[in-house]
């Protein structure tokens, strides 16, 4: 490894997504030298390669990172091909240093720093880093799942795309959050469609009063209520779910039928809580995300489970940060319209840690 200006950083931040551009935005104002390692081949590709109906539930005024607007009539609803392009506008107009195609492969730390590999080769040294890899890493599918027969098409959150994927017939969507929700109330126009629901999901209508739903959470303080105070954690119990049309009634009135949470697979047939069996030719996996830290190789960064280890943003590892997590702070972490506030406390912390190793030589 050379020890060249290219190779060596005060900050490294793995990851280009909302997130990852807010706190390199801050960076570039700092005076610190830093890199950005993204591993898709452009900006906003995180937001490219999810199902192709996806708009948001926020409208343009409140779907914009800190001192950049998004386009269009601010009480309309982006998509997102829309924010994939805003995000990459983005980090053009601001232009920021960010390398694109470099997956991370590895991370660790000696007594030079943090030292990072990329699938490409690249080699970094870094005095700190900060982890913005997204909520949106790694689907999760329960084990039962691979007992499903082969002809049993199977999808998640990251690889459904459009109804044309899928097989005549009978479609289960397991997780009624709002991606299993607005996934079950379009395929219900093609296909017989059931919805396994777990416990019971607030929902709210998606204007109120002639008022985004949003601006509504954010006058009442349930976009920005401290996690931990009373009303963070009510809203963090109810977490509502903004559109009445995706309330079960409603999607039972569009034809989607809805059972039990899943519990086991075998062959073609899918068993739900209370002991109900069906079939089915295809099932979409919408239950979450979980981290994907297999290239996080620091003891005690990541827990059993392998998701990573942090309070507030800010890992056990002297000098390792976390920013775009859900509910770091509040509801609005991980949203267009919160994420700026965390970064500006974690860009401010990565900071102080640089100049207090520099101080030290």
């Amino acid at each position: 490894m050379t020890d060249n200006v290219h190779d060596r950083v005060d900050v490294l931040v793995i990851g280009a997504g909302q997130a990852g551009l807010a706190i390199v935005h801050l960076l570039n104002e700092s005076g610190v030298r830093f890199t950005v390692l993204e591993g898709r081949s452009r900006i906003g590709d995180s937001w490219r390669q999810r199902y192709d109906s996806l708009v948001l539930f926020s409208s343009r005024a409140f779907s914009a990172l800190p001192d950049f607007p998004l386009n269009g009539d601010p009480a309309g609803y982006p998509d997102k091909n829309e924010i994939a392009d805003y995000l990459e506008r983005y980090a053009r107009v601001t232009r920021l240093p960010i390398e694109l195609n470099e997956r991370v492969t590895a991370l660790e730390q000696t007594d030079r720093g943090f030292t990072t590999r990329s699938a490409s080769g690249r080699q970094i040294i870094a005095t700190c880093v900060i982890v913005a890899a997204g909520p949106f890493q790694r689907a999760i599918v329960p084990v039962f799942a691979r007992r499903l027969a082969i002809d049993v098409q199977q999808f998640d959150g990251t690889t459904y795309r459009n109804s044309l994927q899928l097989p005549p017939g009978r479609i289960l969507v397991v997780g009624d959050g709002p991606t299993g929700r607005q996934i079950s109330l379009e395929l219900a126009r093609t296909h017989q469609v059931w919805l396994s629901a777990g416990s019971f999901r607030l929902v709210v209508p998606q204007r109120f009063l002639g008022r985004d739903i949003i601006a509504w959470f954010q006058t009442t303080g349930a976009l920005r209520d401290d996690k931990e105070s009373l009303h963070g954690r009510f809203v963090q119990l109810f977490d509502p779910i903004p559109g009445w049309h995706l309330r079960r009634s409603a999607l039972r009135r569009a034809g989607v039928k809805i059972v039990p949470r899943a519990i086991n697979a075998v062959d073609q047939t899918i068993t739900f809580t209370g002991g109900q069996s069906l079939d089915f030719d295809a099932v979409i996996w919408a239950i979450g995300y979980q981290d994907d830290s297999s290239w996080l190789r620091i003891p005690g960064a990541v827990d059993a489970k392998g998701n990573y280890v942090e309070q507030r943003g800010i890992s056990p590892i002297p000098g390792l940060f976390h920013i775009g997590r859900s509910w770091q702070n509040n509801r609005a972490s991980a949203l267009l319209t919160g994420v700026g506030n965390d970064a500006r406390e974690i860009a401010a912390r990565a900071v102080e840690f640089v100049r207090a190793q520099t101080a030290r030589g």
